[in-house]
C-alpha cells in the first residue's frame, strides 16, 4: 500500500501545480514514508508516497512505459503479476524496467486500453496518464480494500487521492471512488468492470456439503498464500477468533518457503510473527496466546488503557475520515497495534477482515428469516465493506505505514464462497436446530483423523467476538462514559439544530461527529461517511456483545 495523488486537466501554471501537488501529497505521507516520486506533464501531475513491500530496489513510482509516455501511480498490490508479466513479455512488444508487481498495468493498458482491469487479481487503486493522447484512466479494486477518492476542481481538473484530506480544500465536489469501477477521460463516468453473479444478489444453486467444504478450503488457502508475496518482514494480526486464526494457521504452514517461486526456495523472513492488542485480561489476548502457542509463532502481546484510547480519538478520526461509531470503536485498538508493529520493523500483516460478511458471521445473522435473505444480506454487507472494515483496516494501519492484506476478500475466493448454496451458511441446520455462525467455514477446516489440525477445536468453534468487544469489555463502556460526560443534556437536546443532516442518536455519536466536523467541515466531507447498523431487529448498538445479549432470547 502507498499514497497516491493525481491532478489531471489543470489550468494552473506548471510550477504552481507542482508545488500544490507536493504540499497535498505530504498530507498522506504517513501511507508511504519510504520514498516519494513525481511525474509531471502539461496540465497533469501524478505523485506517489511509497511504502516499499515488493521490489525494494527498483520499484519506485510513478512507473513509466518504455518511451516514458505513459505514467502510472498505484496504491496496492497485484498478486497475479508474475502471470501477467509472462503474458505481456511473450508478445515481444514490451520490456520491463522493474520487478514491481504493478508494472504489468502499464503494458496491459498499452495493449488493451481500458478493458484489462478485470484481469488484475489484487487490492489496488491506480491512476494512469497517457501523454500522447492526454487521457487518463483510474480504477479501484473490486471490493474497495484500498481507499481512493475522486474530486472535481473549479478549473475543470479531475483529482484523485488515497485519502479525502488531500482533496477537501481544492475540490468543490468530491466523493469516495466506487469499488469495482473505472473512470476515464473518455467516459467521464463510472463504469463497473467487476460483474460476478453474486454482486446482483443471484441466489446460488444447491451443492452437496462435501463439495462446498473442499471448494472453500482450497480457494481460501490459495488466497492466503498469494498474499504472502513480500520482500520485507511481515506478520499476522491474531485476535484468537476464527478468522485471524485461520489466516495465521495457513501462513504458518507456508512461511518457511518463498511463495513467489512456488515455494522452491527458503523464504527471506521464515519466522512468522503474530500480534495482538487489548486491555489487560481481554478475551482476545488469552485466545490469541492459545493459538500462537499451537502454531508456534513468535507472538507479541500489546496493551492499552481506556484513557489512552480516549486520548487518541481525535487522531484516529483524522486518519479514518469517518464518524461512524462502530468503525471508531474498532479502529482505535488497531491504530495502537499498528504503531507497535511498525516500531518492530514489520511493514506488512495479514488480517481476517471480510469473513463475517462472506459467511454471515455477525450474531444478528442468527435471526435471518430465510436462506435467500441471508445471502442477500451477505451481498449487501460485502458491497459496503469499503465504508467500514476495509476503511478501518487500511487507514488504521497505514496511519503508521503498515500494510494490512485481507485474503477473505480475494476475488477468486469470493467467487467460490459466494457461489455456495446459502443453506450451508445458515445458523441452523436442515431440521431447524441452531448451529454456530460461519458453520461451513469452520467445517471446511476440520481435518481427517491422523492429519494435523489447522486449529485447536476450541478455537475453530469459538463464538464470534466483534473486535471492539474482544479487546476488552471495558473499552466500549469507557467510551460511552467519557463521551456522555463531554456532551451536556442541553447540547444533546439541540442536536437536530446543530446537526440537521444525519443527526446523531447517542451522545457517543454526537461526540465523534463534533470531532469530525472540526477536522472535515462541510456537506461534501459528511457525505463520504456511512453507518454500520445491524439488521433483522437486533439491538441497534453495533457492539457484538449487545447482539449476544439480545440473541439469548431469540435462539
Amino acid at each position: 500500500m502507498c499514497g497516491i495523488l493525481a491532478i489531471l486537466g489543470s489550468s494552473e501554471p506548471a510550477q504552481q501545480l507542482r508545488r500544490k501537488a507536493l504540499g497535498l501529497s505530504a498530507r498522506i505521507r504517513h501511507r508511504g514514508p519510504d520514498w516519494n516520486g513525481v511525474f509531471a506533464s502539461e496540465g497533469a501531475i501524478l505523485t506517489h508516497e511509497r511504502l516499499a513491500i515488493v521490489d525494494l530496489d527498483s520499484g519506485a513510482q510513478p512507473l513509466l512505459n518504455e518511451d516514458e509516455t505513459v505514467a502510472l501511480t498505484v496504491n496496492g498490490e497485484i498478486y497475479n503479476h508474475e502471470e501477467l508479466r509472462s503474458f505481456y513479455l511473450s508478445s515481444g512488444k514490451h520490456t520491463f524496467k522493474t520487478h514491481s508487481d504493478c508494472e504489468p498495468i502499464v503494458h496491459a493498458y498499452e495493449d488493451e486500453g481500458d478493458s484489462f482491469i478485470d484481469k488484475l487479481s489484487g487490492d489496488f487503486a491506480f491512476v494512469l496518464y497517457d501523454t500522447k493522447t492526454k487521457s487518463y484512466l483510474a480504477a479501484r479494486d473490486p471490493i474497495g480494500v484500498v481507499p481512493m477518492y475522486i474530486g472535481w476542481g473549479k478549473d475543470g481538473a479531475v483529482w484523485f487521492s488515497s485519502e479525502m484530506k488531500a482533496l477537501k480544500d481544492d475540490c468543490f465536489r468530491f466523493q469516495a471512488f466506487p469499488p469495482g469501477h473505472f473512470y476515464s477521460s473518455k467516459t467521464k463516468q463510472f463504469v463497473r468492470y467487476y460483474n460476478p453473479k453474486w454482486f446482483d444478489e443471484h441466489i446460488p444453486s444447491f451443492q452437496p456439503e462435501a463439495e462446498v467444504l473442499t471448494q472453500v478450503r482450497e480457494s481460501f488457502e490459495k488466497a492466503v498464500v498469494s498474499r504472502m508475496m513480500c520482500d520485507v518482514p511481515y506478520g499476522v494480526l491474531l485476535s484468537g477468533g476464527l478468522d485471524s486464526s485461520l489466516v495465521a494457521s495457513i501462513a504458518a504452514r507456508h512461511a518457511e518457503k518463498r511463495v513467489e517461486d512456488n515455494e522452491q526456495t527458503r523464504a527471506w523472513w521464515p519466522r512468522l510473527h503474530s500480534f495482538c492488542v487489548g486491555i489487560k485480561d481481554a478475551p482476545d489476548l488469552k485466545a490469541a496466546r492459545e493459538v500462537a502457542d499451537y502454531l508456534g509463532t513468535v507472538h507479541h502481546e500489546f496493551y492499552f488503557t481506556v484513557q489512552e484510547g480516549i486520548d487518541a480519538l481525535a487522531d484516529v478520526i483524522r486518519h479514518l475520515e469517518t464518524y461512524d461509531v462502530t468503525t471508531i470503536r474498532a479502529s482505535t485498538p488497531m491504530y495502537f497495534l499498528a504503531r507497535r508493529i511498525k516500531a518492530m520493523g514489520v511493514k506488512m500483516v495479514l488480517s481476517g477482515e471480510g469473513s463475517d460478511e462472506v459467511f454471515g458471521g455477525y450474531l444478528y445473522f442468527h435471526n435471518a428469516p430465510s436462506a435467500e435473505e441471508f445471502h442477500k444480506e451477505c451481498c449487501r454487507r460485502i458491497k459496503a465493506l469499503h465504508s467500514f472494515d476495509c476503511l478501518r483496516a487500511n487507514k488504521s494501519t497505514m496511519a503508521w505505514g503498515v500494510e494490512a492484506r485481507v485474503p477473505f476478500l480475494d476475488k477468486h475466493f469470493l467467487e467460490a464462497a459466494m457461489n455456495v448454496d446459502p443453506s450451508h451458511k445458515l445458523c441452523k441446520d436442515a431440521d431447524g436446530k441452531p448451529r454456530m455462525e460461519k458453520y461451513i467455514l469452520r467445517k471446511a477446516f476440520e481435518v481427517k483423523e491422523g492429519e494435523k489440525p489447522y486449529l485447536p477445536h476450541s478455537v475453530l468453534w469459538r463464538q464470534k467476538e466483534q473486535f471492539s468487544d474482544g479487546v476488552g469489555y471495558s473499552w466500549i463502556g469507557g467510551l460511552k462514559d467519557y463521551t456522555e460526560s463531554q456532551i451536556t443534556d442541553e447540547e444533546f437536546e439541540k442536536r437536530e439544530f446543530m446537526f440537521p443532516d444525519d443527526t446523531p442518536t447517542t451522545k457517543e455519536a454526537y461526540y465523534y461527529r463534533r470531532v469530525f466536523e472540526s477536522l472535515y467541515p462541510g456537506k461534501e466531507c459528511r457525505d463520504t461517511v456511512a453507518h454500520w447498523v445491524p439488521t433483522w431487529g437486533a439491538s441497534q448498538d453495533p457492539s457484538g456483545r449487545a447482539q449476544k445479549v439480545h440473541l439469548q432470547t431469540t435462539l
